[in-house]
């Protein structure tokens, strides 16, 4: 069995009552973001970089809170655990948040809602020299942006 990596990405947790009908549809996109936020780490396999089916239903989440929101833009950050040269690590990780992305797009998401960022090894989730240290240093994750301007 292969130790698991993580890519952050945001998931979406629906209000089982719809939402709260007094809140306007711009501080229910913010509660929804906020939610999103709360479960957004995609975990790989060693050396890889291809999305796991455990982590699906989260990315289609945040897929239609993305399609809903197309002024919410969304950066995708790769990482790697401290293995591996610093070349290596950055170059996976950027497949990493890559795979993420282009999950998102085939889900509809726009290309220019996504972004992408390798840190490699250099922003460890977890401190250690093991492979329970690792397997959580190995992600990914995306963080949801407002953009500036209104329409």
């Amino acid at each position: 069995m292969t130790a698991a990596k993580a890519c952050w990405v945001p998931a979406l947790v629906w209000d089982a009552n719809g939402g709260n009908g007094n809140m306007s549809s711009e501080e229910q996109a913010r509660l929804q973001m906020q939610q999103l936020q709360q479960n957004n780490i995609v975990y790989f396999d060693l050396d890889k970089y291809d999305i796991r089916s455990d982590f699906a239903q989260m990315l289609d989440a945040h897929a239609n809170f993305l399609r809903s929101n197309p002024s919410y833009k969304v950066t995708v950050e790769g990482h790697a655990d401290e293995r591996g040269t610093p070349e290596y690590n950055i170059s996976l990780g950027e497949r990493r948040a890559n795979a993420v992305k282009m999950y998102l797009q085939g889900k509809g998401v726009s290309a220019d809602q996504i972004s992408i960022v390798s840190y490699g090894k250099e922003k460890p989730a977890v401190l250690g020299h093991d492979e329970a240290a690792y397997s959580k240093n190995r992600r990914g994750g995306t963080g949801l942006l407002r953009e500036l301007h209104e329409q």
